[in-house]
């Protein structure tokens, strides 16, 4: 039987099958990337719920596999060379279980990096200024009197959304015909603009139709249907 004693994360959340891949998430934006990545490929694990609201992301238990203290972070006792792999960040999970699998990114290296690129897009744009907004427009951020800081973010916004939808003009998905990771990188946080961060009609969502086309396709998609609800909320 696997031993994942070593990881302290496992004393928190005991596996019940140490023999697959461990997922410590909560089903946010970022939560759910590797959700639907893990249901779309049928790779086998097992979903450990990190609450906020108990501040288990703060755990030394937590912290032992991401000192960043953010979700999600995964434990995988195959990892490489047979050896197991404790990884956080979700852009580099989904590289990592794209290229373990050999699955939802291009094998040819000028493709694949093209991938790489537009994931970094959604790590180093979409989802740091979608969430900003969100502060701004539904919670605390909303009552300051001063709109100028959620203004910049909503501008932002726009512009981000505009290259997106410029990009899937002509094709189905963000790298053509073919549904990639940066597809489920980036379209949770669509989807949370729109509707959690109830800032559809701020952003002028209905001016980025290919944005919304390729939204809807997503949720439409039966693993994606899966892994927004995963893990389970207590």
């Amino acid at each position: 039987m696997t031993d994942l004693s070593a990881f302290p994360i496992t004393q928190k959340w005991p596996a019940q099958h140490p023999e697959i891949l461990q997922l410590y998430s909560l089903p946010t934006p970022n939560g759910v990337k590797v959700s639907i990545l893990l249901e779309e490929i049928g790779l086998a694990y097992e979903p450990h719920l990190v609450s906020f609201e108990t501040n288990d992301q703060m755990s030394p238990a937590f912290l032992s596999l991401n000192p960043n203290n953010k979700i999600p972070a995964i434990l995988d006792p195959n990892g490489p060379d047979g050896q197991p792999l404790a990884l956080f960040e979700s852009g580099a999970i989904l590289i990592y279980l794209a290229e373990k699998t050999g699955k939802f990114m291009a094998h040819d290296a000028a493709s694949r990096y093209e991938t790489i690129q537009w994931v970094m897009f959604q790590m180093g744009g979409i989802g740091p200024m979608f969430g900003q907004l969100g502060f701004f427009n539904k919670f605390a951020g909303k009552d300051y009197e001063d709109k100028r800081p959620r203004d910049r973010y909503v501008a932002e916004s726009k512009r981000l959304l505009g290259v997106l939808n410029e990009r899937l003009a002509s094709r189905a998905w963000i790298m053509g015909e073919d549904y990639s990771i940066a597809d489920i990188a980036t379209f949770p946080w669509v989807r949370n603009l729109v509707g959690f961060y109830e800032a559809g009609d701020l952003v002028g969502i209905q001016d980025f139709p290919h944005v919304t086309r390729a939204l809807e396709a997503f949720v439409a998609r039966p693993a994606v249907a899966r892994g927004l609800a995963i893990p389970k909320r207590g």
